[in-house]
């Protein structure tokens, strides 16, 4: 058995089921030769012990595969379509194809789509979406990644500190900075934030700008209600209901990002109150479809198209010593989901 932390390599596989190398081989790349029986107890062993292939290494000398992988948390959520988007039109251009997977926001989940997109032989892995306040939880995509790239994989990252590999950060901090000052110039004191759950990076660096934004203006974070629930339109929902119950002085919600003030805004118009008139919102990302909301809504813009690009480009440029980094911009985009705090408040 081989020792903890070291990979597993086929040899330990055919070792553990008492059969030849050729034939392990032969079994799990599907070729003949192999009875079932044998083929299948082979599998059995190789999933018991977690062992991933790395097919990619064998495939270089004969011109890797045209396919990048996108793992993106949720394929339905605006962010990450604007995302794919950029990864695919540079892809277009290079002539590669992208297969995009969904994570779900579930660690064990990603490892898994990680290992399949390895296992399918494509030339570049792109995981985007927040990483994890506990870095253990995305310890064994980073050494699976690590060895992708020893193999000869290519691997870029968007919004992820702790995977070891060149990365797109967004400026997640300093938006969420932007956010709170804006609500503080327009007299609201009595704020509330619709956030992710908490083990999620993005809002824990977004939570930090806000708290910033207070801290300047001579106040404490201490109180400001805080509802953690799913990133998502729904999440966004929940936490309003529980703003609305719990804390109905509230004057302004600060939405982690716009899937979430969708929910929001949704809820109050379902409430009956007035936006921006009695509550303020805003939001983060920007995406498409904030423009169009009644009202259009407030938020923070990050470039994520050029964010899928930028992460692509990156993997196709020859590898560095060290990961390499980039930052985006962000813009607060002021529109008529935030007014200034009632008077009354």
């Amino acid at each position: 058995m081989p020792k903890p932390g070291v990979r597993l390599r086929l040899v330990d596989i055919a070792e553990r089921a008492g059969v030849s190398l050729a034939t392990a081989s032969r079994a799990l790349a599907g070729r003949d030769g192999v009875s079932e029986e044998v083929a299948a107890r082979i599998r059995q062993i190789s999933e018991e012990m977690g062992y991933v292939a790395n097919p990619y290494a064998r495939t270089l000398a004969g011109g890797a595969s045209s396919t990048v992988g996108l793992v993106v948390h949720q394929v339905d959520d605006p962010y990450f379509s604007e995302i794919a988007g950029g990864v695919i039109r540079v892809a277009d251009e290079q002539g590669l194809l992208v297969q995009i997977c969904h994570s779900g926001r579930d660690p064990e989940h990603e490892l898994r789509q990680i290992r399949h997109l390895i296992n399918q032989r494509v030339r570049i892995i792109i995981v985007a979406g927040s990483g994890f306040a506990d870095t253990r939880h995305e310890a064994a995509a980073r050494d699976e990644l690590s060895a992708y790239v020893r193999g000869g994989g290519r691997v870029a990252v968007i919004g992820r500190h702790s995977l070891g590999v060149d990365a797109v950060l967004p400026e997640n901090e300093a938006g969420g900075k932007a956010l709170g000052r804006h609500l503080l110039e327009l007299g609201h004191r009595r704020i509330a934030v619709a956030a992710g759950t908490a083990d999620l990076n993005t809002v824990v660096d977004r939570m930090a700008g806000v708290a910033a934004a207070l801290a300047e203006a001579g106040l404490s974070p201490t109180g400001l209600p805080v509802i953690h629930t799913d990133f998502t339109r729904d999440g966004g929902v929940a936490a309003t209901e529980r703003i609305l119950r719990d804390h109905p002085a509230t004057t302004a919600i600060i939405a982690l990002n716009d899937a979430m003030a969708m929910g929001v805004l949704s809820t109050l118009r379902a409430h009956g109150v007035p936006v921006p008139e009695r509550m303020s919102v805003v939001g983060f990302d920007d995406v498409s479809v904030a423009a169009d909301l009644a009202p259009s809504l407030t938020t923070i813009r990050l470039p994520m198209t050029d964010m899928g690009k930028m992460a692509l480009a990156l993997a196709l440029r020859p590898p560095a010593a060290r990961p390499r980094r980039r930052f985006t911009g962000h813009t607060l985009v002021v529109r008529d989901s935030t007014g200034p705090a009632p008077t009354s408040a």
